[in-house]
């Protein structure tokens, strides 16, 4: 296992870690629990959970495990609460189910724009974390975000933080390399999740085969790698379900490969040209005159093309990005935003097909009631 400095904390983090967001439904808590163990046997020791996390189990599950554990590992969990009592219980609540004294990564989570952090201040929600970290009860506040990199960058240069969980990939990584670095100029601790797509890459294994390292590893294990790969992230998150899905990651730490600028070149003009349907990211369609944040609409677009369900797009908005369908209305078609793209994405007609699925998602939910 590597270890790396978390930002200036003092404390070194295992480059993979534990993601909590995947427990079988099927599997009792301690089953889970005994992947857990076996993890931190495996040199894990930094492990990922939440709130709300596998039908509300996963911080029972954790705390089922640290009760058994000997060895030191550090826990991240986080509250998406914007007012400071209820912050509070939310901390005391994973405290409690975690069977700990103190959270060593406590995030302030689901930020998805500026006004998240507005709302926040205005409830005093930072106040309550500096004084929760007074009491020892939480170690190091830090942030989960999926904002673009501009916002990222703006939320850094508040102070608040000491470390931050982002989405990242070997797809989108040209437009969210400039947060990370930010982040680690910063000195803060980078957290990567999301390493495989939401499982769009080892789903779509043939299509992204231009990223695999040689005969060795698979597409999922390489796109693992190129993430572990920067040196400017801390940890790598990999979300893990069984022991042989636990053992693949880990094995996955050996030797990692050298992403020299020529390497990360490649991978761009790959990526470019093996996508050419997918909307990358890049924000050329921005600024909307109605304000309607294309990209983030593209993205869950890109889920049905890659062999998402309706309801896959529709948790993509809903719960990555905080959408739905209204902002959709104000597009007056001027067609601006098609006219600036540069891989000719049929933007309008891909909002007329957002609307048709998630319309036909509730119409056969409303049917089934």
């Amino acid at each position: 296992m590597i270890y790396r400095e978390y930002g200036r904390t003092g404390k070194k983090v295992s480059v993979l870690g534990f993601g909590g967001m995947r427990f079988r439904r099927e599997d009792s808590n301690e089953q889970a629990a005994e992947l857990v163990l076996r993890a931190a046997e495996l040199g894990i020791n930094y492990f990922d959970t939440a709130p709300y996390y596998c039908e509300d189990r996963s911080e029972d599950i954790f705390g089922l495990a640290l009760s058994q554990l000997r060895q030191p590992v550090y826990i991240s969990t986080k509250s998406n609460e914007n007012d400071a009592e209820k912050l509070r219980r939310s901390l005391e609540r994973s405290l409690s189910r975690l069977k700990v004294d103190r959270i060593h990564f406590f995030h302030f989570w689901c930020v998805l724009n500026m006004e998240r952090i507005e709302q926040a201040q205005k409830g005093g929600v930072f106040e309550e974390l500096q004084k929760a970290k007074e009491e020892g009860l939480i170690e190091h506040i830090v942030f989960s975000t999926h904002q673009p990199s501009s916002e990222i960058i703006e939320v850094i240069r508040m102070g608040i933080f000491e470390g931050v969980t982002l989405g990242y990939n070997i797809i989108n990584f040209p437009f969210r390399k400039d947060a990370v670095l930010a982040a680690h100029r910063a000195g803060l601790g980078v957290v990567t999740m999301n390493p495989l797509a939401g499982g769009v890459i080892p789903r779509n294994a043939e299509r992204f085969a231009f990223i695999r390292e040689g005969e060795r590893w698979s597409v999922a294990a390489s796109a693992l790698r190129f993430n572990m790969a920067h040196p400017e992230i801390t940890v790598v998150l990999a979300g893990i379900s069984t022991l042989e899905e636990l053992e693949e990651n880990v094995a996955a730490v050996d030797r990692l490969p050298e992403l020299t600028p020529e390497r990360l070149r490649q991978l761009e003009a790959k990526i470019e040209s093996s996508m050419d349907s997918i909307c990358t990211g890049c924000g050329y369609c921005l600024p909307c005159p109605e304000g309607i944040e294309i990209p983030k609409y593209m993205d869950a677009y890109n889920l049905f093309l890659l062999g998402g369900t309706a309801k896959d797009v529709k948790d993509r908005l809903k719960w990555h990005w905080g959408l739905d369908l209204m902002p959709l209305d104000r597009c007056t078609e001027c067609r601006t935003c098609e006219e600036t793209c540069t891989q000719y994405v049929p933007i309008l007609e891909r909002f007329e097909k957002l609307r048709s699925l998630i319309h036909s998602l509730e119409q056969e939910t409303a049917g089934e009631e």
